[in-house]
C-alpha cells in the first residue's frame, strides 16, 4: 500500500550547496531511499555468499534484507531535526540557508526561521539519529550501527540525548506547538522506514552479534558514501546521486535515479568462482605441469569441506605462488568468496607479485568473459607503470566493442574504499590495519571478508607485527574468511599460534574442547608440509611421494671475516671466469659502502630502500630481467643490496654472501642461490654461501647486532653447519633456533634469552595499546565504543596509520630536486618545467631516521623543509599533484647540507648521508 508523506517530511534536506552562481538540494527523503536502494543492492548483487552468510548469522535471508533496507533507510533520520536543519551551508550560502529554512517554516515548523539553537554541536546528525531510534525502542545492537555510520560509534548509547538537548531534537525545549511537528515527522519517517523495509513495529527488529554489526555498519556506510557520490570520481564526470536545483520541490522518480547510477557506478564484472580441475589447473594458469607437491596440496585444500585456514610450507622455488592462486579459486569456490587480496612484506615484493596476479586474473577474467578489477595498495602504487597502463573501468563500459575480459582499474573505488576492490595486491600492513582503532575500519573489515586472503613470506614480521596479524586473523576467523599462508621458513610456534587465532575468531575460546587435531600437530617439523583448518579440525599433510622432483642441494657454508676491500677483491676473483655474485647485507650504509669499492669494470647492481621511487622500481624491473627466470644474464655481475633481496625476488645467484642473521633469514637468502636449471662457471658449480660478520664468539658485526639482537644471532651462529641441505635441513634449523627448549645447547645465551624474551613481550604488550578487541561472538552486543582511544593522526594518514601497525618511528617523505643558477631540474636532468607534475610527484624519498630520531626534530625539519619549499616552489600548493609536497633541493652535485648531515644522491648508491663534524 502506497504511503503519502507530509508536507513536513517533504521539505527536510539532506544535502546543500552554491557553484557558479546556481543553488542545489536533496531532499532528505530522496537521500534516505537513494541510500536505502543502494544499501538493498549491494546486499543482493555486490556482497558474496560468504558475506550474506556473516550478516544472516542465525537470520534467514529474507530477515536479514528487511534489516539492511531499514539500516539504509533510517542511517539519517538525525537530519531530521532542528540541531540539522539549521546547520549552514559548507560555502556560507546565506541566502540558500534561508531559503530553504523558510520552507520549513511554511510548511509547518512554526517559527524554525527563528530559531537559534545554543548546542547544537552537541547533537551531529548520526549520535541524533541513535537517540531518535533508540526512543523508539530499536536494539541497542541496531542502534549503535546507525550511531556510527561517520566511521566512529559512540562510547556508549546516548540515553540522555534527547532530555539534556531537547531543543536540538524538538526546537524548544518545552513549546508543544513548536515541538509537535518535529516529533511528527521524526516518528512518520521511522515508520515510513518500516514499512519501506517490511516490518510492521519496531519490535520486530533483531538483535546481532559483533561481526554482524561491523559487517553491516560497512555496508551501511559505502551504500551511504556510493549514494552521496553526485559523480563517479573526480577524473571522471559521469553522474551518479547529482543534487537538485532549488528551484525543484524534490525527485520524481527515485527508482529510475537509482537505477542510472548504479548501472553508471556498477562496472567491473563479477567472479563466479568454479569448481577447479585439477587435471589441467596448472597449465591454464600458468602454462606448467604441477610438480608432485604441488599436486597434491591442491588435491588436499581441494577436498576441505570447511576450509578455513591452509598453511603451505614449501622450499624456495618450488611453486607456493601458484600453490596459492590455485587454492584462492578453490576456497572461493568452497565459502562463497568472490575476490583475493594478496599481501606481501614490502613494496618491492607487492610490485613483483602484481605481475603475477595481474597474468592469473586475465585468465580468469577471458574465461569469464568479464572485466574484473584490481587494486596495487601501497603508498608508491601510483609510480608502477603496469599498474598505471591499466585501462580504466569506464573507458571499456563506452566502448561498443568491448573486451573478451580483461584486468581494470575503478576510480571510485580510491582511498578507504580501496580494500572495496575485489581484487587486491598490497602490503601487508593493509591487512594488519584490520587490527587498528582508526575512523572507517568497518570499510576495511567489510573488503577483507569478501576475500581469500593470501599472506606471503609470513616468517618476514616481528613480534608487534605479529600481535596485529593475530587480531586481524581473529577477525577473519570471525568471518570464516578462508586464509592463504605461505613460507618456506616458519618456526612451528608461529604456524601453531596462527591456527590457533584462526579457530578462537571463529569459534570463541571454546575451541579447545572441539579441537579435533593430531596428537603432535604442534611439534611437527615435517617438511614439505601442508596445514589445513578445516572446520574445528586440524588437518597435517605430510607424505608427499615424487617430491624428490625438487632436488636436493648440498650448500657450503663458510664463515668469513675479512676486511671490505678485500671481501670485494675475493668475490671479484671469484666470478673472474663469469658469473653472478649476491652479496645481502643488514644496512643500508654498508651496502653503499661495499658498491663503492667494486671495480668499474664489473657490471653492478645495487637494490635497497633509499632510492628514488622511480628509481628503485626501474631497478626491481631491470634486476628481474639480468637474472629471473629464463631470462639471458650478463657474463659477470656484483649485486648488492639489503633485506629486500631475500623476499618473494625470483632471481638467481651463482654465489652468494651475506652478513649474519637469523636462521629463517639466511636460508630465504640461501633460497636466491642456484635456483633455476641453467648452466653454471665451472668455478661455481658448488653452491657456496659466505656468512659475513662473525667476528669471534658471540661477537658481531654492529650493525647486524643492532637489527636481529644478540640472541638470534648466536643461535643461528651455534646450529649452522658447514653444509647444509635444502631443502631437507631448513625446518629443523629453524625450529632449533626458534624453539627456546634449545638454549641449553647454546653457550652463555641464557642472559640474551631473558633480553629477547622481555623485548617481545615488551612489543606485543606495545601493539595491543592502539588495538581493538576480540570478536564478540554474543548476540545483542553493541559495537558502541569499539574504536575509543585510538592512535591519534591515524584516521586520515595512510602512512601514519601503516607505521603503527608495524612500529616504525615517524620519517619525512621529501621530493629530491636539483637546484642551480640554471634553474629547477629533477635528477635525471629534466627541466621541471617541461615536465607533468605527476613526474615531479614521483621524485619522493624517505629521509633516513638518524637524521629526525624524535618528534623534536621531525617538527624543525617540516618547518625547514617548508620555508625551501615555498622560497623556490611556491608554486605547487595549487597544484593536485604537489600540493603539501615537501621538496629537498640538491645542488650541481646532488647535494646538500641538511639538520646538520651532508646528504647526496646518486641513482647508483641512492641517499647517502654523513654526519657533519661539530666544530662548536
Amino acid at each position: 500500500m502506497a504511503i503519502t508523506l507530509s508536507k513536513q517530511a517533504m521539505s527536510l534536506w539532506a544535502k546543500k550547496r552554491s557553484e557558479d552562481g546556481q543553488q542545489y538540494w536533496l531532499p532528505l527523503i530522496t537521500h534516505l531511499i537513494d541510500t536505502q536502494n543502494t544499501i538493498n543492492w549491494l546486499f543482493n548483487q555486490w556482497l558474496c555468499d560468504g558475506q550474506k552468510q556473516i550478516l544472516m548469522g542465525k537470520l534467514s535471508e529474507e530477515e536479514t534484507q528487511k534489516l539492511v533496507k531499514f539500516v539504509g533507510f533510517v542511517h539519517d533520520i538525525g537530519k531530521a531535526t532542528p540541531a540539522f536543519q539549521g546547520k549552514a551551508s559548507y560555502d556560507n550560502d546565506t541566502e540558500l540557508d534561508d531559503q530553504l529554512k523558510t520552507q520549513l517554516t511554511r510548511n509547518g515548523f512554526v517559527k524554525f526561521d527563528e530559531v537559534h539553537l545554543a548546542s547544537s554541536s552537541k547533537s551531529p546528525h548520526a549520535r541524533a539519529g541513535e537517540a531518535i531510534i533508540e526512543d523508539l525502542k530499536v536494539p541497542e545492537s541496531i542502534d549503535a550501527i546507525i550511531g556510527g555510520h561517520h566511521g566512529k560509534p559512540e562510547s556508549e548509547s546516548p540515553v540522555r540525548q534527547i532530555k539534556n538537548y531537547t531543543a536540538n531534537y524538538y526546537q524548544h525545549d518545552k513549546n508543544i506547538d513548536e515541538q509537535r511537528p518535529w516529533k511528527q515527522v521524526q516518528k512518520e519517517l521511522f515508520q515510513y522506514g518500516l514499512t519501506l523495509s517490511g516490518y510492521q513495529a519496531a519490535s520486530e527488529i533483531p538483535d546481532i552479534n559483533q561481526p554482524q554489526a561491523v559487517i553491516l555498519e560497512g555496508l551501511l556506510i559505502m551504500a551511504d558514501w556510493l549514494a552521496s557520490s553526485e559523480y563517479l570520481s573526480q577524473k571522471q564526470a559521469v553522474p551518479l546521486f547529482p543534487l537538485i536545483s532549488i528551484e525543484q520541490s524534490g525527485c520524481d522518480n527515485t527508482t529510475k535515479r537509482f537505477k542510472q547510477a548504479i548501472g553508471a557506478w556498477n562496472l567491473g564484472g563479477k567472479w563466479n568462482p568454479q569448481k577447479v580441475n585439477l587435471a589441467n589447473a596448472y597449465w591454464d594458469r600458468f602454462k606448467l605441469e604441477p610438480r608432485p607437491v604441488q599436486k597434491i596440496m591442491t588435491q588436499m585444500i581441494g577436498e576441505a569441506t570447511d576450509p578455513g585456514m591452509v598453511i603451505v610450507e614449501a622450499p624456495m622455488g618450488l611453486g607456493k605462488t601458484e600453490i596459492a592462486l590455485v587454492a584462492a579459486e578453490q576456497l572461493a569456490y568452497t565459502t562463497g568468496r568472490d575476490g583475493v587480496f594478496f599481501g606481501l612484506p614490502t613494496q618491492a615484493t607487492t610490485n613483483a607479485m602484481f605481475t603475477r596476479v595481474e597474468a592469473w586474473l586475465n585468465v580468469l577474467a577471458q574465461t569469464q568473459d568479464e572485466n574484473f578489477p584490481i587494486k596495487l595498495m601501497h603508498s608508491k602504487a601510483q609510480f608502477n607503470q603496469e599498474y598505471q597502463s591499466l585501462l580504466n573501468a569506464i573507458d571499456i563500459s563506452n566502448v561498443d566493442d568491448k573486451s573478451d575480459g580483461s584486468v581494470v582499474v575503478n576510480d571510485w573505488f580510491s582511498g578507504k574504499k580501496s580494500i572495496l576492490t575485489k581484487f587486491t595486491v598490497g602490503t601487508i600492513d593493509n591487512l594488519l590495519l584490520m587490527g587498528l582503532k582508526q575512523k572507517h575500519l568497518f570499510l576495511r573489515h567489510l573488503g577483507f571478508s569478501g576475500k581469500v586472503v593470501i599472506i606471503d613470506e609470513v616468517h618476514a614480521y616481528d613480534a608487534y607485527m605479529d600481535s596485529y596479524l593475530c587480531k586481524a586473523i581473529e577477525w577473519l576467523g570471525a568471518y570464516k574468511v578462508p586464509i592463504v599462508i605461505l613460507s618456506a621458513t616458519l618456526p612451528k610456534a608461529t604456524r601453531n599460534m596462527l591456527m590457533r587465532a584462526y579457530l578462537r575468531g571463529k569459534y570463541g575460546i571454546k575451541y579447545k574442547r572441539e579441537l579435533q587435531a593430531p596428537s603432535d600437530w604442534e611439534e611437527t617439523q615435517a617438511y614439505p608440509l601442508l596445514s589445513i583448518v578445516d572446520g574445528n579440525q586440524i588437518k597435517q599433510i605430510t607424505d608427499f611421494p615424487g617430491k624428490s622432483d625438487q632436488q636436493p642441494m648440498q650448500v657450503k657454508v663458510t664463515r668469513l671475516d675479512v676486511s671490505d676491500d678485500d671481501l670485494i677483491a675475493k668475490v671479484v676473483q671469484q666470478i673472474s671466469e663469469g658469473g653472478v655474485a649476491g652479496i645481502i647485507v643488514n644496512t643500508v650504509k654498508r651496502a653503499q659502502k661495499l658498491a663503492q669499492l667494486v671495480p668499474q669494470d664489473i657490471k653492478l647492481m645495487v637494490l635497497h630502500s633509499a632510492f628514488l621511487a622511480t628509481d628503485r622500481t626501474a631497478q626491481e624491473t631491470e634486476l628481474q630481467k639480468a637474472i629471473g627466470k629464463n631470462q639471458k644474464r650478463p657474463d659477470k655481475m656484483i649485486v648488492i643490496g639489503t633485506q629486500v633481496l631475500e623476499q618473494s625476488l625470483d632471481i638467481d645467484f651463482d654465489v652468494l654472501y651475506t652478513d649474519i642473521a637469523p636462521m629463517d633469514l639466511i636460508l630465504q637468502r640461501a633460497g636466491r642461490l642456484h635456483r633455476h636449471n641453467i648452466e653454471r662457471p665451472k668455478a661455481l658449480q658448488q653452491p657456496q654461501v659466505f656468512v659475513m660478520g662473525i667476528k669471534g664468539p658471540a661477537e658481531y658485526e654492529g650493525g647486524s647486532k643492532a637489527v636481529y639482537g644478540q640472541y638470534l644471532l648466536m643461535k643461528t651462529d651455534n646450529f649452522l653447519k658447514d653444509t647444509i641441505t635444502l631443502p631437507d635441513d631448513i625446518s629443523p634449523l629453524v625450529q632449533q633456533v626458534y624453539d627456546a627448549r634449545t638454549n641449553e645447547k647454546v653457550p652463555g645465551i641464557a642472559k640474551y634469552w631473558t633480553e629477547f624474551d622481555d623485548d617481545r613481550n615488551g612489543e606485543r604488550q606495545k601493539a595491543c595499546e592502539f588495538q581493538i578487541n576480540r570478536p564478540n561472538l554474543k548476540v545483542g552486543e553493541p559495537i558502541h565504543g569499539w574504536l575509543d582511544h585510538g592512535q591519534t593522526n591515524v584516521s586520515n594518514d595512510e602512512q601514519k596509520a601503516s607505521a603503527a601497525v608495524r612500529d616504525i618511528k615517524e620519517t619525512l617523505e621529501v621530493l629530491l630536486i636539483q637546484h642551480t643558477d640554471a634553474g629547477n631540474f629533477l635528477l635525471d636532468g629534466h627541466n621541471l618545467n617541461e615536465v607533468h607534475p605527476q613526474k615531479i610527484a614521483q621524485q619522493l624519498i624517505r629521509i633516513p631516521t638518524a637524521i629526525t630520531p624524535c618528534p623534536e626534530k621531525i617538527d624543525k625539519a617540516i618547518n625547514d623543509l617548508e620555508t625551501l619549499t615555498s622560497r623556490y616552489f611556491a608554486g605547487w600548493q595549487n597544484n593536485v599533484w604537489l600540493k603539501g609536497a615537501l621538496a629537498l633541493p640538491l645542488d650541481q652535485n646532488f647535494s646538500t647540507t641538511f639538520e646538520g648531515w651532508q646528504l647526496t644522491y646518486s641513482s647508483k648508491l641512492g641517499l647517502s648521508y654523513i654526519e657533519e663534524e661539530d666544530h662548536g
